[in-house]
């Protein structure tokens, strides 16, 4: 008999980056933290690496996560995905 087919190639828990990018306005920076917490309520905000598009109309925000689960992942990526003040999440 064979094995299941795994989900995802990741081992749980993982230290798992995300990148998120939107405009440069005030309060992206809390809005993609509030939205993480939900999901990653042992996350450190302090950590938030952030990075303006050279022209600095953009930030770039990595945010490293203790991932516990894909449906954790996949539940934070949708709604990160659909926040009306982030354009991508990597």
């Amino acid at each position: 008999m064979s094995e299941p087919l795994q989900d995802t190639l990741l081992e749980f828990p993982t230290d798992f980056p995300l990148k998120i990018m939107g405009l440069r306005v005030d309060g992206f920076v809390q809005a993609v933290v509030d939205v993480v917490l939900r999901h990653a309520p042992d996350y450190d905000p302090a950590t938030v690496e952030m990075r303006p598009s050279a022209n600095g109309k953009y930030l770039s925000l990595t945010c490293t996560i203790r991932a516990t689960s894909k449906p954790q992942l996949d539940a934070l990526y949708t709604e990160l995905s659909s926040h009306p003040m982030v354009k991508v999440v990597l």
